[in-house]
């Protein structure tokens, strides 16, 4: 099971493949100017080359839904679809969210909270169990005061994504660790990947929509 995973909701581009919960290569890079609709072919061509396969050896392309930007969404969205299309193969889409909590999952926190950086104090967020790594709170816009989570002030929670700096600013909560170094990526979509791919939990190629949360403006 090969699979082609695509993340752009943020200002990080990146792209991986796996064969079933093995990753075989990762490209992506980080960028303030969002360069998605610069590098992500790049990085697609990049990647299978690295995994020594061809895009007809893929089985099926994810692409993490969002929330996050809306012009990076749009770009990896059509991306996803057009290689769907062409290669009739099916199409996997998980919130970013989710798969930023990857890495952190039974790690000795209590709650993994993401916090995607939008527009002045708002966070794109949700709230993860961390030994489970299972959504105990949907995802949501918030905008952040110093009143913000304070229901789990006595629990040991990271709170991860480049939307931590400025929460790290203005929350008073003496358990919190603070990781503003993650970003979604695609690496991090590939256990979800395989999950969703055994279930034939695929997306409706031809009407699929990212995840906005909220409208363009």
């Amino acid at each position: 099971m090969k699979i082609l995973h695509i993340e752009t909701s943020s200002k990080n581009c990146s792209v991986a493949i796996s064969d079933q919960d093995n990753l075989l290569c990762v490209c992506e890079e980080v960028s303030e100017n969002y360069k998605q609709s610069e590098s992500l072919h790049t990085f697609i061509e990049w990647a299978l080359e690295g995994a020594d396969i061809s895009l007809k050896d893929l089985d099926a392309v994810c692409l993490g839904k969002g929330p996050g930007s809306y012009t990076g969404l749009r770009i990896g969205a059509s991306s996803a679809k057009g290689f769907c299309f062409g290669l009739e193969i099916p199409l996997l889409a998980i919130n970013s969210l989710d798969g930023m909590t990857q890495p952190f999952i039974d790690k000795g926190f209590d709650y993994i909270i993401p916090l995607i950086d939008a527009r002045r104090m708002e966070v794109y967020t949700a709230c993860y169990d961390g030994k489970t790594g299972s959504e105990l709170k949907t995802t949501e816009a918030l905008v952040l005061d110093e009143n913000s989570f304070q229901d789990y002030a006595d629990k040991k929670i990271i709170f991860v994504g480049d939307g931590a700096t400025k929460a790290k600013e203005i929350l008073q909560l003496p358990n919190a660790v603070y990781d503003d170094t993650v970003y979604p990526s695609a690496k991090f979509l590939v256990n979800k990947a395989v999950e969703k791919y055994n279930h034939k939990q695929f997306e409706d190629v031809a009407y699929f929509e990212p995840f906005y949360l909220k409208d363009f403006y």
